[in-house]
């Protein structure tokens, strides 16, 4: 693990298989000695870190703040909550957004997804070879490491069944037959990957609240380019011949909005839900933002 300091780097090595006590106090000892702003990256390596945070964001007069940087998931997020409540601020970060690569680059935008490395490959193969080595590290690698509690061949499975979902409502049924496994379980796989920011659940939007909470939500991958990888597009022409093509646009459309206008603004208060509403006369799906369990939308 790197912890890197504002003009200054320190590297710290620490052995696993050491004493729980021994391996807190070294690290405490490296942390307390920085000043400026310290980050730290891929954190959910090592959740340990989160208790000695607390009583370094506590000293009076603070020398130095801490970036932590990291994939999110249900067990990290629950440490940091416990461990950090009142002293951390949550900024999402997503991929490259069409305001950012602008519109005379929305087919490769689109076709390729936001990941930088993704993004700006040489060619459209060499994108699609790199988004399938980023899902395999992270079926293998990441979930794993989070506590999935999943092998990495039975995720990558279900991951490219949910594609063939993406921009309906969920079925547990029908995918947890197709698996063979109980409801339950690809609920909790499904949670999973929204623990990770692949997938989006995007909750039904009703007048009356109990029916609002036992509706399904629609199921939208966060990433247009993971999704085509999953289901085998390679090409622009490969995507404006697939079926999926509507709902594939259907979910860009859907990232770009929330991109451009998130639910959740930093110092904006409490996160805006985000509903589905199907219209009654030609039952098309959209999405409008719920504030105090009203909702609006622009016409």
């Amino acid at each position: 693990m790197i912890f890197t300091c504002w003009q200054k780097s320190l590297s710290v090595i620490f052995p696993m298989g050491e004493n729980r006590c021994w391996l807190g106090f070294a690290m405490m000892t490296a942390l307390q000695a920085l000043t400026d702003i310290i980050v730290i990256d891929e954190i959910q390596r090592m959740p340990a870190l989160f208790p000695i945070l607390r009583v370094l964001a506590d000293r009076v007069p603070l020398p130095a703040r801490f970036l932590i940087l990291g994939s999110a998931s249900p067990d990290l997020l629950q440490q940091t909550s416990e461990s950090l409540a009142g002293r951390v601020e949550r900024i999402d970060i997503s991929g490259f957004s069409l305001g950012e690569v602008g519109m005379e680059s929305h087919s490769r935008h689109w076709l390729r997804g936001g990941f930088p490395l993704s993004f700006l490959a040489a060619s459209d193969e060499d994108s699609y070879v790199w988004r399938r080595n980023f899902i395999q590290t992270v079926v293998e690698r990441d979930i794993p490491q989070i506590g999935g509690g999943i092998s990495g061949m039975a995720m990558q499975r279900y991951w490219t069944m949910l594609a063939h979902y993406h921009g309906q409502i969920w079925n547990a049924a029908e995918l947890a037959r197709s698996l063979g496994v109980s409801e339950s379980t690809v609920r909790r796989y499904l949670d999973l990957l929204e623990g990770v920011f692949m997938v989006r659940q995007l909750r039904p939007w009703h007048e009356n609240l109990k029916k609002r909470q036992v509706k399904m939500p629609k199921i939208y991958f966060r990433d247009s380019g993971l999704l085509h990888q999953l289901l085998g597009i390679r090409s622009e022409a490969d995507l404006l011949l697939h079926p999926r093509l509507g709902a594939s646009w259907e979910g860009y459309v859907l990232e770009e909005v929330l991109k451009s206008h998130p639910p959740m603004k930093p110092g904006s208060g409490p996160p805006t839900p985000v509903r589905n509403w199907i219209c009654s006369c030609c039952g098309a799906a959209a999405a409008s933002v719920s504030r105090s369990n009203a909702w609006t939308r622009q016409n």
